[in-house]
Formats: C-alpha cells, structure tokens, sequence
C-alpha cells in the first residue's frame, strides 16, 4: 500500500528528477519542462507523469509549485482539495532568495506583512490584518506543534533548517486550538535522506556578515532502514543599528528508523545559541516618519542605523528542542501518527528603550532586565482511516493534542535619562529601577480534541471538522514589598468548527468555498475582577485554485470575510482596565501564482487587499487596525540559462510592494487619533552560477541584493511611539559546494 508516512519521499535526491511535464500559463505558448543533468549540459525530458516520483507533504516539493500540504488538513492532501488559501515557499525557493529569517521567506506572499521592519529577533506577522493578542506570540507551527511563547522569549528558527515554509490563511482553531483568526505559520524541517547529501555554505556580505552552514545525510545501512542529516550554522554580523549585533551557533541532528514502507520514526531536534540576538527597539513618529526639530529649530530625521538603546544592550536567547515524528500504516485503512516535541528557551534582555518623543529632539527612554525561563511540551496523537461508503471515499481523522508551557520570569523595570536625537552622546542612560521587580510564573495548559472527514464523492470534495478544547492560564506573582504572592487563573472551554466544499475539475480548476472558526483566551480581569472570555473570529471565504496535474503551476485566488468579537476593548468608565465589547472585521482579496513557466523561468506574483477595521470598540470604531497595508503585491521571476555559453547562469529580480497603513497617536492632546505611514516598494535581484560546468556538480557561487536601490522607508508603527525603519540595501555573497 502507499502508506503516508512523513518523510516518505525524502530518500529521493532531487537533482536525479527528471521533470516530466509541459507547461504553460495565459496565452503563452506550451514548452517542455525539463531539468538539466548535474554532470552534462544536456537536459532530460520525460511526459510520463505516472513514472515520476510523487510529492510528499513533509518532503521536498518537485518546483516552486508544490502541490501538496499538510498545514491545512494534518493530512497529506492535494492542495486543491483544501477549502482555504494555502501558500508553500518551498526549498527552491529558500535555496533562490537566501532570507535571513521566516518573516522574510514570507516577504513574496500574499497576505501577509512583517512587522519589526530590520529587526529579526522575532518573526511576528500580521495575517489579513491580525497579529497575536502578545507581540511575540507569532502563532508559527514546526513539524505540526506550536512554538509557544511568552512574554520575551520566543522560539526562532533559522531558514537554513528548513524544508519549506508554508502558510494557511484565516481561522484553523479546528484543528491548532487557540489561534490567530487570520492563519498560521507552518514549517516543516529538514529531515534524513538515504541517498547522500553532503554541502557546505559559505556567506560573506553587509554589516558584515560571515556565515558558514553544512548540511550533511545519508543511509546508514545498505537497505536504508536506518539514516541520518546533521545540519548546522554559525554565523556574526552587525546589524543595521549602530552599537548592536547578531551571532547564531546552531545544530539540528536528526534521525530517521524505516524498517518497512508503513513505518517512519524520525528523531527531530535542534539546539540554538544567540549570544546576541540582535536589535530590538523602535524610534518615534517625530524622526521617522514625520521630522523633528533640535534646539535651532533645524529640521531632520534619523538616520536608518540610529539607535535609541545603549551600547551594553543585549538580547540573548538559547533553545533546545528534542521530538520526533512518528507515523505507522496498519493496513490499506489505518494509519496513526504522533508528533512530540520539548522546547526548553532562556532569554535575557537587558536594554534602555525608547518610548516616546520628547521636544525637542529628544527621546524619552525606559529600562528592562527581564530573565526568563520557558519549558514547553507539547504531543499530537492521530488515527487516520480511509474507507468508503458507498460511491463516496472518506478519509477520517480523529486526534488529541495537548500543550503545557510555564515560563518563569524574573523581570526588573524602570526610568533612563532621555537621549538627544541629534547628538546621542551613548554611554549616559542612568538607569533607576523601580523599587519592586516583576516576578511571575505564566502557565498555559490547552488539551484539545478534534475530528475530521474530508469525503469524496466523483469530483466533490467535502472537509467537515469540528473540535472542542480545554485551556487553562494562570499567572502567579511572587510576593514583593507592595503586594503578597497571588495567583490569577482563567480556565476556557470552547467548539470550533469547519466546513468546506471543493468542486475538482479534470483540466486542474478548482472552485471551493468554506466556513472556519478560531478561539483566543484573553489574559487579565475586568473592573469588578471577571475572567474574560476568550475572543472568537468566524470566516467566510471563497475562492478558485488551479493546480493542473501535467504542469508545475499553482494559482489561488480567494475573496474572504473575517469577524473577529468579544474584543479587548478601553472600559470607559475608567479606562486603565478593559471590557469585552470589541469586534473587528477583515475583508479582502488575494491572488498567488506560482509556476515553472519553462525549464528556464521561475516565477511567483502574488496581491492582496485586506480592508480592516473595528466596527465595535470604545476607542477605535470605525477606525483600521495598526499595521494592515490595505495594498500589497509582488512579482519575482527568474531565468537560468540550460544552453550557449551562458549555461548554468542564473538572473533573477523580484519586487515587493507595500501600501500606506495606520497607527495611532498616545499624547494626550492627539489620544487614539491616526496618523498615516507612507506606504513604499522595493526591489531584489539575485545572480548564481551552477559549478557543474567546471566539474563541480551541485555547487554553486552566487550574490543576493535585497533593497536593490537602497529605499529608505517606515516599514510600520505600532504607535507613535514605536516606528521601525526597513531593511537598508543589503549584498551577500554565497557559495555552496556538494561533495
């Protein structure tokens, strides 16, 4: 039987694939579809479709199109039956674009916008128009189970560890429990492979950066029962802040056990090192988007490195993560899989902050020296049975996961002396800590149980699922000189359900629509100390997707309403506590296209508008979320040459588009008014060169150019007080060599 063990197609070398179908997109004329022989020039055409090896959803996709997933259904299904928007930034397109984190390998994605600008400490993302009630909660999966976080400390997981990042849109508490109504990040790792895979990566390029990266896998055993991939990084580099840096150690053994084509254990862990993390703060309005003035009255803004900390800032965070994924097919009908992971983080941060502007040309600043200690389980037990009734095949999934997390913070706080804009002067920030410091122990505890039918019948597809969770919260305080030790728990109950149709046609049109559900518990009590109720959002989307099965083309186009209530809102009676009146709607319209237009031409265009606002809230009625670009598009295309004496030369440029969006002024004079950040586009280029033309099949040298032009732009505000500057230009220089 063709069992769905995870990592089924990852003993399969994809430089051996010959790709065997033709392709076309619009009007333009059908070509062949081929990949160029590692050792010749020569290019390899196959049309037998049956005869070519077959896409796993937690393996490597065959192109930029994958035409599988797992994200939206926990089962490996064909993306076309998924009744929801799906995106996949498969391993070529990583290997094309060399981002540095999971935010940027989402920067060509419809939907959704990278918050933070340069900063890569975290990987926090709006998802048609909703970020996480923390900032950084980012809502991101790997390997099936969440990367929960808490308060500063926050799993981050290098690209270069990746086998593909993928993205489902809109609420998928059906199956993840408490979530983000506007999607989720899903990632899946790097796992063994039983043919040989050796590389070595080297990188060299702004603020100075050097990187080195292997990747390393094989069978153990002449019958490839038994096999092995090491992956590791180390990298140092300044970041674009004067007076911060970055540094990684980073190493991901892991372990695969097939004794027959129905079993699949596989040992996943990854252990990381940032001794510096990077830089985390923001800068005000007044210098960003708008100018100030110094004491001569000249007019000025910060430049794009300028930072608002001190020279002894830190951000520190090491993480250990041990688990496996294990699946096992019965027979033609059963199968159980169980996915298990322990996350262990500690984070420091120590820094001196901006938090507002102070005239003139002053910053105001504050202080923070937060230790903590996060220790997360989390397992996800599924039993798989695929049987028919009749005329209609079902493939049912029932399953049980459960999350525990705590995280123990030791946090101190407190006052620093403002900071000139014009003339820092670093070295003076006179910190004073409050008296008391800020000690609490945050549990999470969420136990959910969920059931799902995705049933066919000639070419209807329909996905029915319902879940019901258990979630428990609690924060206790340690005794201090101002108060005694307390305990404040909040325990929710919630059922979320979805429902969708798909409507398959045979030339790869795929017309479906669907109704989802999500549940976020909010943390806090109100005036008279009630636990509030968790926030819930519905979803109605609608949509088109092609994915035809002779050709590696993926389009979805989908027009989505999203309503999220029971928002956290300002009490108006006394507006230091809140009430749960508030309610926000998204609507919108987003279009992906990812396609092989050719052996030579690689392209991914994507749009999206997203028209956000909150219909209900003390404050903000009527007004747009921070942070939700109402506009964005992208259009990346690449071309490698297989011919002439310009064989093995890769050109590639891309262009990213960000509209206008909003934020919200704090002052009193300007309380809960908006203000407009520019929106801006910027452009990326890439050219790489294939080694086999000098003997070195698998090798590659290469140079990528984000921001081509050095745009200086905001790339957001999350108030007046905290704008962040985007990435400035940036050249890296790459080379990888197989051997």
């Amino acid at each position: 039987m063709a069992c769905s063990n995870q990592g089924q197609l990852t003993g399969i070398p994809v430089r051996r694939i010959a790709v065997w179908v033709a392709v076309a997109l619009g009007s333009m004329a059908t070509q062949s579809f081929a990949a160029g022989s590692a050792q010749e020039d020569t290019i390899t055409v196959s049309t037998d479709a049956a005869a070519a090896p077959q896409e796993s959803a937690w393996g490597p996709s065959l192109t930029v199109a994958a035409k599988r997933s797992a994200t939206g259904t926990k089962t490996d299904t064909p993306i076309e039956k998924v009744p929801q928007s799906i995106s996949v930034v498969t391993r070529q397109e990583l290997d094309m674009r060399q981002p540095a984190t999971v935010k940027d390998a989402l920067s060509y994605t419809p939907g959704v916008f990278a918050t933070r600008g340069s900063s890569g400490i975290y990987d926090v993302v709006s998802i048609r128009g909703f970020t996480s009630p923390s900032t950084v909660n980012t809502n991101q999966y790997l390997d099936g189970l969440k990367l929960q976080g808490n308060n500063y400390s926050e799993a981050s997981m290098d690209p270069w560890f990746l086998e593909r990042v993928e993205l489902i849109r809109g609420p998928v508490s059906v199956l993840y429990g408490n979530s983000n109504p506007g999607g989720v990040v899903s990632m899946v790792s790097k796992r063994p492979t039983t043919e040989p895979l050796r590389n070595i990566q080297f990188k060299a390029g702004s603020h100075n950066l050097w990187q080195t990266g292997f990747d390393f896998s094989d069978a153990l055993d002449d019958d490839g029962v038994f096999s092995y991939r090491l992956t590791g990084l180390a990298y140092s580099q300044n970041t674009q802040q004067d007076n911060a840096r970055a540094n990684r150690y980073a190493i991901a053994p892991s372990f695969s056990w097939r004794p027959d084509s129905n079993t699949d254990f596989t040992f996943l862990s990854n252990f990381q090192s940032d001794p510096h993390a990077g830089y985390y703060g923001w800068l005000p309005r007044t210098g960003t988007v708008a100018p100030y003035y110094d004491a001569n009255g000249h007019k000025h803004k910060l430049p794009v490195d300028f930072n608002e900390g001190e020279q002894g800032n830190k951000m520190q965070r090491r993480q250990q993560m041990v688990g496996y994924a294990f699946a096992h097919a019965f027979n033609d009908t059963f199968t159980v899989r169980q996915n298990l992971r322990y996350t262990r983080i500690h984070t420091l941060y120590d820094a001196v902050y901006g938090n507002g502007y102070l005239a003139p040309g002053k910053i105001s600043r504050a202080y923070v020296r937060s230790d903590e200690d996060l220790n997360d389980f989390s397992v996800d037990t599924q039993l798989q049975s695929k049987f028919a009734t009749g005329a209609v095949g079902h493939t049912l999934l029932t399953g049980v996961d459960y999350l525990r997390s705590r995280n123990d913070v030791d946090a101190q706080y407190g006052t620093a002396d403002p900071l000139d804009m014009h003339n820092p002067g670093y070295g003076h920030g006179n910190v004073t800590p409050f008296a008391d410091p800020y000690q609490v122990v945050n549990r999470l505890e969420q136990t959910g149980l969920y059931v799902q039918d995705q049933a066919e019948w000639d070419k209807w597809v329909l996905t029915l699922g319902g879940r019901y969770d258990f979630a428990k919260s609690s924060v206790y305080s340690r005794a201090t000189s101002y108060a005694p030790a307390s305990t404040n728990m909040n325990r929710d109950e919630a059922f979320t359900w979805r429902g969708g149709l798909n409507y398959l046609f045979d030339n790869g049109v795929a017309p479906y629509v669907s109704y989802s559900e999500s549940f976020e518990p909010n943390a806090g009590r109100s005036k008279d100390r009630q636990a509030f109720d968790p926030s819930r959002a519905k979803q109605y989307e609608a949509g088109v997707k092609y994915l035809p099965k002779d050709r590696p083309i993926s389009v979805t186009a989908s027009l989505f309403q999203i309503t999220k209530d029971k928002n956290l809102t300002a009490d108006p009676s006394d507006n230091i506590y809140s009430i749960q009146s508030g309610k926000i709607r998204s609507r919108g319209f987003e279009l992906e296209a990812k396609a092989a237009l050719s052996a030579n031409v690689d392209m991914t265009a994507a749009y999206s508008y997203t028209d956000a606002q909150y219909t209900e809230d003390s404050a903000y009625k009527h007004k747009r979320p921070v942070e939700v670009p109402r506009n964005m598009a992208s259009l990346w295309l690449d071309y490698t040459f297989h011919e002439t004496a310009l064989s093995g030369l890769t050109l590639g440029a891309g262009t990213r588009y960000v509209g206008a969006s909003s934020s919200f002024y704090t002052t009193a004079d300007k309380m809960n008014k908006t203000f407009s950040v520019p929106g801006y586009t910027v452009a990326d280029a890439t050219i790489k060169y294939d080694l086999a033309r000098a003997g070195m099949p698998g090798s590659s040298v290469g140079i990528n150019i984000n921001n081509l032009f050095n745009r200086k732009y905001v790339s957001s505000c999350y108030r007046d007080y905290a704008c962040y500057w985007g990435a400035e230009r940036a050249v890296i220089a790459t080379a990888n060599f197989s051997f």
